[in-house]
């Protein structure tokens, strides 16, 4: 199939040379011609484990091509994809004007006849399908077009998880599409076909249903998350172990022992912007979410449950001490720094005068385009430790699991570690002298 993908952010991106990769040619439009120029010529702009290698081979086998030309991009698709931003709006909404806008051109330039299916893949609220439809149909209606019968407008949520989106995408648990249409459906099971060979379903319903999905599932999982930073807090103040707990309720297959892990909070693209729109969703036809209000709360307090902990350390003097953070992505594997919870634990230790020194093994670009010189970037996780009072630890990234210790006492001026995501075995911290802080366990020292 000859398909165009509009936006090359990282839904766009991994959906793009995903599809090139069982044979559809693929056009993908951008309006960033930096980006696009860097594409082109064979740089990969995301950082996703995987990705790099099919994006190569499919350039290299011209199935994958790059634009800024919408015109050009759109000329011979069957199936366009909208891959925009939704960014959240100042009350929580998520922002259509790069969907919305995209569809006003659309209705200009698609022509009467040929047979188009226009696919949302952004995170959109419920009823965004509509709102292309009619913007495209007002759009080809101010320039004297009748594009009735023309095209079909689909919902087709993503549900990729930064750091292994290329498997979820090539071999996805489902598939969601939402559409009435007929023709529809027979374009986009056959897209579909090579990616569900081992059966997995491809479920088919309404577009506001598949909409709803999509935030559903990310809401729901938010919501694991933070009850367990919940029962780890309650842990803390009752003196039992989360760990023992997490293993104790993971068992039973009703609950699952995945999203499970007690740490910092959630972050990332999806997550918060998700549960926001969702209150958002519901507020407007006024329903009150509760649960996802307190989620939402719950989590913003889980990204500092360590300052008070750090603070105590330290008499609640933090000026003039320096701190080394471990993790600079909201999780391992990406190079997303959105929302991520480490860069609310720095901000808060800038303003009570301490120094930081922080490494991630891909963030580093990402993290300096957003804090500047406000900290020092160093080379390696262990060249933040240099001349520092304590270690934060803040994403786990699996080369942080086994550390030299021996060499993280050598260069610590206090043998403190604040840990974030629970790495390291509670006795092997004791047996090891460390002054040892973690989520929902009992602190060491």
């Amino acid at each position: 199939m000859k398909i165009a993908v509009i936006g090359t952010g990282y839904v766009g991106l991994v959906t793009g040379t995903c599809f090139a990769e069982t044979g559809n040619q693929v056009i993908c439009v951008d309006i960033d011609e930096k980006k696009v120029a860097k594409l082109s010529s064979g740089q990969i702009t995301i950082y996703e484990p995987g990705l790099e290698k099919l994006f190569l081979r499919n350039q290299k086998e011209s199935r994958l091509m790059f634009t800024t030309s919408l015109a050009d991009g759109i000329k011979d698709a069957q199936i366009i994809f909208l891959a925009l931003p939704t960014p959240p709006g100042e009350d929580g909404s998520a922002d259509l004007k790069y969907v919305l806008g995209v569809a006003k051109d659309l209705g200009r330039l698609i022509e009467h006849g040929d047979y188009k299916v226009i696919v949302d893949k952004s995170t959109v609220p419920v009823g965004t399908a509509e709102k292309v439809n009619a913007a495209i149909l007002a759009s080809a209606t101010a320039h004297g077009k009748d594009l009735k019968d023309s095209f079909d407008v689909v919902s087709n949520p993503e549900f990729l998880r930064e750091g292994v989106a290329v498997d979820d995408f090539m071999k996805p648990d489902r598939v969601v599409i939402g559409t009435e249409s007929d023709r529809a459906k027979k374009f986009m099971s056959d897209l579909y076909a090579p990616f569900v060979r081992q059966g997995n379903p491809v479920i088919f319903m309404d577009e506001k249903s598949a909409e709803l999905t999509k935030y559903a599932a990310n809401s729901f999982l938010a919501t694991k998350i933070t009850f367990m930073n919940e029962v780890a807090r309650l842990c803390e103040l009752l003196g039992a172990d989360v760990d023992m707990v997490r293993r104790g309720i993971g068992s039973d297959e009703r609950i699952g022992k995945r999203f499970l892990f007690p740490g910092i909070g959630y972050g990332g693209s999806c997550f918060p912007k998700d549960v926001q729109a969702l209150v958002k969703s519901s507020q407007e036809v006024q329903y009150d979410f509760k649960i996802l209000n307190a989620v939402m709360d719950v989590n913003e307090n889980q990204k500092l449950h360590l300052l008070p902990k750090i603070n105590s350390y330290f008499g609640n003097d933090l000026k003039g001490k320096r701190f080394a953070i471990w993790g600079l992505a909201f999780k391992p594997n990406t190079d997303d720094i959105r929302e991520a919870p480490a860069f609310y634990m720095i901000d808060e230790l800038l303003k009570a005068g301490a120094s930081v020194a922080a490494f991630d093994p891909e963030a580093m670009t990402n993290a300096k385009g957003q804090l500047g010189d406000k900290i020092t970037f160093v080379h390696s996780q262990y060249d933040a430790l240099h001349g520092a009072d304590a270690l934060v630890i803040a994403t786990e990234w699996s080369e942080f699991r086994t550390p030299d210790f021996a060499r993280i006492s050598s260069l610590l001026k206090n043998k403190a570690i604040f840990d974030g995501r629970n790495l390291f075995d509670l006795r092997l911290m004791e047996e090891l002298g460390y002054h040892y802080v973690s989520i929902g366990r009992r602190t060491i020292g």
